[in-house]
């Protein structure tokens, strides 16, 4: 419905190098789902992202389950953004699940991914 199309698709920094959650949205009882990318620097560890996103989306109705993390280097410059790494707690990330999400909000970047640490 609406409201799950108001949850926007990617909200990460809009510069530099930060974790990420890979985080699936689903309304109770199955019916429909997607999959939500969140990152940003003021987030120490990736739990600390998760346990924001996830009583906002509860409040809309969602039952929210992280599928994992790991890192965004952003170049808003050169429209470049580079997805990797890992997160301890959570695990990896599909991170060509996040690449696929975040084409679609920057559409004239060129994304990459890999399971570089670095």
């Amino acid at each position: 419905g609406r409201a799950m199309a108001a949850v926007r698709d990617a909200e990460i920094d809009p510069e530099g190098t930060f974790k990420y959650v890979l985080v699936l949205l689903q309304r109770p009882g199955g019916g429909e789902q997607r999959h939500i990318v969140r990152g940003t620097k003021e987030a120490e560890f990736h739990n600390h992202i998760f346990e924001k996103v996830h009583p906002e989306m509860e409040k809309l109705g969602y039952e929210c389950k992280c599928l994992g993390g790991g890192k965004i280097d952003h170049n808003s410059k050169d429209k470049k953004i580079r997805v990797f790494g890992l997160s301890t707690g959570y695990g990896k990330a599909d991170h060509a699940v996040t690449v696929e999400i975040l084409k679609k909000v920057y559409t004239d970047y060129e994304i990459t991914w890999s399971d570089d640490k670095k």
